[in-house]
């Protein structure tokens, strides 16, 4: 796992879209997860400004979706395809046949988590997954002491989850559904590469826990530590609570420049 500290949520935003930009220089047609939240945002805006300045092609860049609601009606602005699609799809000036999700509308849950797992394995694996962290430590929506191993299956969100995610739902918590569907920890760290983006104080105790902890259930995240190829980039107030902040820093600035991120 790398550890990559930077000064402020537009540097990491900006160092990870460079990192994308790479990969679709090398891949055109790399198949992208991505992540809904307010943290990966920076990432979006900074590969869309490279996409209009005519700094990388995505034109034939694929986007797959992280997790989604169960029960949202089609369409719902706060639906994470709704989301994905405005957010990361449009800016990048692709079509709506780039991006494939799972079916939180599907009349059978258990078939559509199946059915999107073997959606990702066809369509070559995902090659850059970028994740958020819950401050549980919840990676997509696994939450504590979810299995290590799981697959793409419905999960039920912790009330905390549900909390912090009704900023989305006008601040109601009673519209913020109680389940989703979400790649599994296993499903995830089937990706070619993981880029996890933490930013501000709230997320400095799930971080340290991430990086430093043991490999535990108890925080999701932690299976980071399990994957060949991590990168986990934090700003300042995120970095806070490592212990090994220093070398962290230090390793970075020694690292040569033709390993990228």
């Amino acid at each position: 796992m790398e550890v990559v500290i930077v000064p402020d949520a537009a540097a990491g935003g900006e160092l990870i879209a460079t990192a994308i930009a790479d990969l679709l220089t090398r891949k055109p047609d790399a198949l992208l997860g991505v992540a809904t939240g307010s943290t990966p945002l920076p990432i979006y805006q900074a590969l869309a400004a490279k996409v209009r300045s005519g700094a990388v092609d995505a034109s034939r860049a694929r986007i797959c979706q992280l997790d989604e609601y169960v029960g949202l009606p089609p369409g719902h602005p706060e639906s994470y395809r709704s989301v994905v699609l405005r957010e990361v799809v449009a800016p990048l000036g692709l079509s709506e046949s780039s991006f494939m999700g799972p079916d939180g509308s599907a009349a059978d849950i258990t078939a559509a988590c199946a059915d999107y797992d073997r959606a990702l394995a066809a369509a070559g694996g995902v090659d850059l997954q970028l994740l958020g962290i819950g401050t549980d430590g919840h990676i997509g929506f696994n939450e504590p002491c979810s299995s290590l191993a799981s697959r793409t299956r419905i999960k039920t969100l912790t009330e905390q989850t549900r909390i912090d995610n009704a900023r989305f739902f006008d601040d109601d918590i009673d519209q913020v559904p109680h389940h989703v569907i979400t790649q599994g920890i296993g499903t995830i760290l089937d990706a070619r590469h993981l880029v996890l983006l933490a930013t501000g104080a709230g997320k400095a105790e799930a971080v340290a826990a991430t990086v430093e902890g043991p490999v535990a259930a108890l925080v999701p995240a932690s299976a980071l530590q399990l994957h060949p190829h991590a990168t986990v980039v934090v700003d300042e107030a995120a970095a806070a609570g490592l212990k090994l902040g220093d070398y962290f820093r230090a390793t970075y600035a020694a690292k040569p420049h033709w390993q990228g991120l």
